[in-house]
């Protein structure tokens, strides 16, 4: 934790030195509750000692681990029943974030996700729309999401759901890029 702390505090220095002045750090790479915690305590941390304001956002369902491969539901439940409970409890997350596309977090399961960070008042946030046409600015926009991001695959009905919201369309060009979708 102290190593993955000393190095992230050196890229906030850096991305200070050019004149950043906010950033929102996501967890969402362990995909275990050990080190989705680990990742949200250094953010604690950093949130603590940096000058810069920084919002920490919960995104345990980035992916399905391996071990859970056929069985997704049992890791949506311990999204919800294990780690979105831990990370309230230590306020360790300003946003819950789910990956709702193809071939990762259907609608239902999202929906199951928001709701149950949302109890623990952790602001809605969403990966939508990155693969395919995957339901998620809807789902995003359903449950007053902060944003839904990526939107590669967005069309007309998405974009009059979005009109009639206060959900931001947050599109990340760069992302796609270095994929090689584009």
């Amino acid at each position: 934790e102290d190593e993955l702390y000393n190095q992230s505090l050196q890229r906030i220095n850096e991305i200070i030195s050019v004149g950043t002045g906010a950033v929102e750090i996501k967890s969402g790479y362990g995909l275990s509750t050990e080190d989705e915690l680990k990742m949200l305590r250094v953010i604690k941390r950093l949130k603590e000692t940096s000058p810069i304001t920084i919002k920490a956002t919960f995104l345990g369902a980035h992916a399905v681990p391996a071990e859970y491969k056929g069985k997704q539901g049992e890791y949506v439940d311990l999204i919800i029943n294990e780690m979105i409970p831990m990370v309230a409890s230590e306020e360790l997350a300003d946003y819950i974030d789910v990956f709702c596309d193809k071939g990762f977090f259907t609608v239902e399961e999202t929906d199951r996700m928001l709701i149950a960070g949302m109890k623990y008042g952790l602001k809605a946030k969403i990966h939508a729309n990155e693969l395919d046409y995957s339901g998620g600015i809807q789902v995003g926009v359903k449950y007053g999401a902060l944003s839904v991001d990526h939107l590669e695959f967005t069309g007309d009905k998405e974009i009059e759901c979005l009109l009639k919201s206060e959900t931001m369309p947050t599109l990340l060009p760069g992302a796609a890029f270095f994929l090689g979708m584009i």
